[in-house]
C-alpha cells in the first residue's frame, strides 16, 4: 500500500531531507585521491549521530552507515580499506533516520580529474533524474517517470539498471511503490498528492545485467563497464513536487 503523508509527517521528512543533504554536501568536499572509503563512512556516520541514525547501517545485515560504490559498482557496496585513485567515479548513497522518519539520497562523483566519458555518464545520470522530475505531476502514472528515464539514457547510448529500482519511503526505509528505471507511459499506480518516495536512475556505460560484488554485499555490472547512480527523496504536491533531500 502506498500511504499518504500527514502535514506533520511532511514537516519531519521535510527537516530530515535538509539535514540528510547538508551531511551528503559535506562528504562530497572529502572525495579526493588518496581517500579511503572507511574514512568517509566514519565522517557520515559521525555527522548522522548529532540528528538521528544512520538507515542503512543494520539494514538487511549491512554493515556500515554510507554506501561508496566505485567505478563498476552500483549500489550497496560497503566502505573498507580501498583508497581512492585519480580517475575513480564514486557514488555515495546515505539514509537518515530523524523523528521516527527515513530520508534517502545519492550523488555520484569524480575523483580528481575523470576520463571524458566517465563524466558524461555522471551528467546523463544526473540529467535523466531531472528529467524524470518533470513527470511527477498529479496526472501521471510512475510508468512515466521509469519511461522518461529508460528514453533518455537509451538515447544517449548507456543501460539503464533494470534490477534495481527507486522505491516509498517515511516510517519505513523502503515502501511501496517500487519504481522502476524503465517502464511503458501510462502504466503503474497513479501518482497522489502526499505521496513521498525515491527516484534513483542507475545507469551503466554498457549492459544492464548485475552480479553481487565479491564481499556478497553490493551490486556491480556484470561486464564491468562503470556506473553512476543519483538519487532524490521527492513530495508530490498539488502541482508538481518538491524536493526534500535539498540543501539549498
Amino acid at each position: 500500500m502506498i500511504t499518504i503523508k500527514t502535514e506533520k509527517e511532511i514537516k519531519i521528512m521535510r527537516e530530515g531531507g535538509e539535514i540528510l543533504a547538508r551531511i551528503m554536501k559535506q562528504l562530497e568536499g572529502k572525495v579526493e585521491p588518496g581517500v579511503k572509503t572507511f574514512q568517509l563512512d566514519r565522517l557520515a556516520e559521525s555527522l548522522i549521530l548529532k540528528y538521528g541514525q544512520c538507515s542503512f547501517k543494520g539494514y538487511n545485515n549491512f554493515p556500515t552507515c554510507l554506501c561508496t560504490s566505485v567505478n563498476e559498482e552500483i549500489v550497496h557496496s560497503a566502505p573498507s580499506n580501498r583508497k581512492l585513485k585519480e580517475g575513480d567515479i564514486i557514488s555515495l548513497d546515505l539514509g537518515l533516520f530523524y523523528k521516527g522518519f527515513h530520508s534517502d539520497m545519492a550523488v555520484t562523483l569524480p575523483v580528481g580529474k575523470a576520463d571524458p566519458e566517465a563524466l558524461r555518464l555522471i551528467k546523463v545520470t544526473k540529467k535523466a533524474l531531472k528529467r524524470a522530475l518533470k513527470k511527477v505531476k498529479l496526472a501521471n502514472t510512475f510508468g512515466d517517470i521509469g519511461n522518461s528515464i529508460q528514453r533518455y539514457v537509451e538515447g544517449q547510448g548507456f543501460s539503464v539498471i533494470r534490477e534495481l529500482c527507486g522505491h516509498g519511503i517515511g516510517k519505513e526505509l523502503h515502501e511501496d511503490p517500487q519504481i522502476l528505471n524503465y517502464s511503458k507511459r501510462r502504466t503503474g499506480p497513479k501518482i497522489k498528492e502526499g505521496m513521498t518516495f525515491c527516484i534513483e536512475p542507475m545507469v551503466s556505460a554498457g549492459d544492464w545485467k548485475i552480479k553481487k560484488t565479491k564481499d556478497k554485499i553490493g551490486y556491480k555490472t556484470a561486464d564491468s563497464s562503470l556506473s553512476a547512480h543519483f538519487e532524490h527523496m521527492i513530495l508530490v504536491i498539488k502541482n508538481g513536487y518538491q524536493v526534500l533531500t535539498n540543501a539549498d
